[in-house]
Order: structure tokens, then C-alpha cells, then sequence
């Protein structure tokens, strides 16, 4: 390295224009800003959605719909899930676990079993809830329902 081959670091130099620093750089007295407005204030951030005034849309547009905080949202797996999990794994017992572990259900999930689809093997299925035709259809081929 010689002093004829040094340079400044990258971005360093002529990025941005100096402002504030008198009449003489071009760029003095309002700094760039402006003479008024709220752009020219120190301090100055635009609101999210800021519409120069204007009623911002988030406020024109009606609110519809309701939505219930106390609702509980299940994942929902069909018997002939169910079904595959019995022959691909050969077990008789389906518990949540088994299921989060093949894929099913992910880590945090509640799982509602549905009865949509046909169950040949007689399976113990824990769940933490059942529709009415899943509950019928284990019953029938003689496995059990348990809720967790």
C-alpha cells in the first residue's frame, strides 16, 4: 500500500449533501426543507396511512364482521387420515402426538377429528374433540374415542 493508491472507504464520499452549513454550499438557511410545513419542523414523522390530510382510508371504509375472542380453532383430520396413519405407522393407538409427529398438525395445534372418509382398522383415537359421525364410524369398527 503506497499513498498513491489510497482511497476513500466505500460510500464515504459525495453520498449525501451537506446541509445546515451556510449560504456559500448551496444548500444553507432551510437545510433542504423547505421555508414552512411540518416537513420543515424538527420532530416530523408521517403518520402509517397519512393522506396529506385527506380522510385516511383505514377511517373511509366501514368496519363489518365480528369477531369472537373467545373462539377455540381446531385442526381438522379427516378418519381416512386416520386410516393412513394406522397402516403407514402399524399402530392401533392415535394420540395427538402421533400425529403432530407424522406431519398432521403442527406443535401448538388443537385436533378435532372429522368422520369424512372410511376406517377399516379398528384404532384408539385421543383427540381433543370428535364430530359426531367420527365417534359413530370408530365405535362401529370397535375402537374407542377418548377426549383429551
Amino acid at each position: 500500500m503506497k499513498l498513491n493508491n489510497l482511497k476513500p472507504a466505500e460510500g464515504s464520499v459525495g453520498s449525501e449533501k451537506r446541509v445546515g452549513r451556510g449560504p456559500g454550499s448551496g444548500h444553507g438557511k432551510t437545510a433542504c426543507r423547505g421555508s414552512n410545513g411540518a416537513k420543515a419542523r424538527a420532530g416530523y414523522s408521517k403518520k402509517i396511512g397519512f393522506e396529506g390530510g385527506q380522510m385516511p382510508i383505514q377511517r373511509r371504509l366501514p368496519k363489518f364482521g365480528f369477531q369472537n375472542y373467545n373462539r377455540v380453532e381446531y385442526k381438522a383430520i379427516n378418519l381416512s387420515v386416520l386410516q393412513t396413519v394406522s397402516e403407514q405407522y402399524n399402530i392401533t393407538a392415535i394420540d395427538t402426538d402421533v400425529l403432530k409427529s407424522a406431519g398432521y398438525a403442527s406443535k401448538n395445534d388443537l385436533i378435532k377429528i372429522l368422520g369424512n372418509g372410511e376406517l377399516t382398522a379398528k384404532v384408539d383415537v385421543t383427540a381433543d374433540a370428535f364430530s359426531a359421525s367420527a365417534i359413530k364410524k370408530i365405535e362401529e369398527k370397535g375402537g374407542t374415542v377418548n377426549k383429551l
